[in-house]
Order: structure tokens, then C-alpha cells, then sequence
């Protein structure tokens, strides 16, 4: 599989954003002072009626969602993760998330591939509490090419999102092969086949992957690949059956251990078809200021460290 070409989901956001609004004159955008790095500017250079920098107060542009929302509009209000989640939480429970209003919050430069904002921009704790409200549809593309569908399918989806995206490049891994790809949420897609374990990975992790179960293939381990790119619903059913047909889950994730998809996964596996599992994450600790790259490989998530690990869990299995 060529992965070659890289784009940010953040910029295939802010042109689906433009390529939406022509045929859905109810979309507003809001956005918190952080245009140009969320990439609603794009928007924001064609509609310009439509969209309201907030400045930096993201309640107040949850608060203003919600009410925009309740007038009838499908309201798209950006920002980093860090600040949707975590500065303006009340607002999004209280507002938001319990009147099951059309907002869209769709929150950039999520996780530690922020990179050189250092920790105190590194969202690593937002889908768990973005997972923990009711009504919340929660999601987290692999791609450019999800993360447009996604904003598409959301759009048509009455009710509250939340969507995270990252900040650098990462490769299209729905490139050949995929043209056919119609994003549904809460379906998990089988990205490789395989038999020995399975390998359940959201984000940009879903790449290191399935580089992971190349680099296997050639030591005759067969990995499945699920790219679990909707938190909340979860894809019960396909993780059940990974249980059942691989007898072993290794969950990966640039989020904490606590709270993420692999908290979500342990808990339908333990319900349903208990297996072992591994799973691979940020300890409990906040990470520091450096490259994306550099970040990801301090807390073991590269492909070499999902190979590793697979063959740790298959080792324990048999």
C-alpha cells in the first residue's frame, strides 16, 4: 500500500467546509482566534457573513454555538483540541451536549503531534471527556480523505460532534484501493485482514499500523488492521468478532491510557469475549516540547513498537 502523499486533516477540513457551505446555506462557522492554524479561514475568505471570530474565548463561542444552533443553523465551531475540550468543557455539557444541539465542534491539533507547543497544548485527555458525555458522537479520522467525509457526514447528521483532527501532514492512506470508501459512523473499517491478533488503531496511528503488520507479514505473523475512527459509538460488533476469530487485541492511541479507545475496547471485550490485550498509549504522565515524530517515538508509538508489541501479545496467546 503506497502512502506516500501527505495532508493534514485540518486543511481537508477547511476546504470541505467551503465546498459545503454553496449547497447548505445553514452552515456558520465560529471559530476562537485560531483561524489560519484550524484552517476555517478558508471559509472565512468566501463566506465572510457567515462566520464569527470569537477571540479567545472559547465558552463564550460554545455558548454562541448553541444558541446559533437552536435557531436552526449547523454550526461548525473550531479550535485546538486542548481549549474545546478542556477550557470550555461546562459549556459543551451544559449547552451543548445535554439539549442535543447541531453543533459541530471540530478541534484541531489534537494529541502530542502538536509537537513544539509543548504540553500545555498537547491535548491528551480530551477523548475521554468528550467520550464521557451523552449524546456526543466522537471522531477521529485516519486521513485527509476520512476526515472530509467525515465533516460531510456530519453536516448531514442532526446533533452534537465532536471531531478531532492533527496538525501535521500525515499520509493518505485511502489512496489506492480505497476510491470507493464511504465513511459510516460508528463502523469500524477493516483496513487488513489477518488471523493471529488484531491491531485496533484510530488517528494517525492507524498508518504506523499497518506498517507494523507489513514488517509482520514478512515473519509470517498475519495482523488485522481496524481503524476504530469513531470513539463513541463504538464498533462493538467488530471488535466482538476480532475477539473471537484473532483471540488477541492490541489497542493504539495518542491519547492517555485512561479514558481512550482502549479503555472503550477493554470494556466490550470483557463484557462479551474476554481475550488477552495490550495496549499502547500515553502513561500517566504529560509529554514535553518537541517534533511531532520525535514525541510519538518517546512514548513507544511508531510502527516498530506496534510490531513489537503484537508479538509480545501473540507470544502470551499461544
Amino acid at each position: 500500500m503506497s502512502m506516500a502523499e501527505e495532508i493534514s486533516t485540518r486543511k481537508a477540513y477547511g476546504h470541505t467546509l467551503v465546498e459545503l457551505a454553496d449547497k447548505n446555506k445553514n452552515i456558520v462557522v465560529l471559530d476562537a482566534d485560531l483561524s489560519p492554524s484550524t484552517m476555517t479561514d478558508l471559509f472565512a475568505g468566501e463566506y465572510p457573513d457567515r462566520f464569527f471570530d470569537c477571540g479567545i474565548a472559547e465558552q463564550n463561542m460554545m455558548s454562541i454555538a448553541a444558541g446559533l444552533a437552536a435557531s436552526g443553523k449547523t454550526v461548525f465551531a473550531s479550535t485546538f483540541a486542548v481549549f474545546a475540550s478542556g477550557r470550555a468543557y461546562d459549556q459543551v455539557r451544559m449547552s451543548i451536549a445535554q439539549p442535543r444541539l447541531n453543533v459541530k465542534i471540530v478541534a484541531t491539533h489534537g494529541g502530542i503531534s502538536v509537537g513544539e507547543d509543548g504540553f500545555s497544548h498537547h491535548a491528551i485527555e480530551d477523548l475521554a471527556l468528550m467520550c464521557s458525555l451523552p449524546n456526543l458522537t466522537v471522531v477521529v479520522p485516519a486521513d485527509a480523505t476520512e476526515a472530509s467525509q467525515a465533516v460531510r457526514v456530519a453536516a448531514e447528521t442532526p446533533g452534537p460532534f465532536y471531531i478531532r483532527l492533527s496538525r501535521p501532514k500525515t499520509p493518505l492512506i485511502y489512496n489506492n484501493g480505497y476510491q470507493d470508501y464511504s465513511f459510516v459512523i460508528g463502523k469500524a473499517v477493516t483496513m487488513r485482514d489477518g488471523g493471529d491478533a488484531t491491531v485496533i488503531a484510530m488517528g494517525l496511528m492507524v498508518g504506523r499500523a499497518l506498517t507494523a503488520a507489513e514488517t509482520l507479514a514478512k515473519e509470517g505473523i498475519d495482523l488485522r488492521v481496524l481503524n476504530m475512527h469513531t470513539l463513541k459509538p463504538l464498533d462493538e460488533e467488530a471488535v466482538v468478532k476480532a475477539a473471537k476469530e484473532t483471540g488477541a487485541i492490541l489497542t493504539v492511541e495518542e491519547h492517555l491510557l485512561q479514558g481512550g479507545l482502549g479503555s472503550r475496547v477493554a470494556l466490550v471485550v470483557a463484557r462479551n469475549h474476554p481475550v488477552p490485550m495490550a495496549f499502547m498509549a500515553i502513561e500517566d504522565r504529560f509529554s514535553s516540547s518537541g517534533k511531532p515524530n520525535e514525541l510519538l517515538e518517546q512514548h513507544g508509538l511508531t510502527a516498530e513498537g506496534i510490531a513489537k508489541q503484537a508479538r509480545e501479545l501473540i507470544f502470551r496467546k499461544t
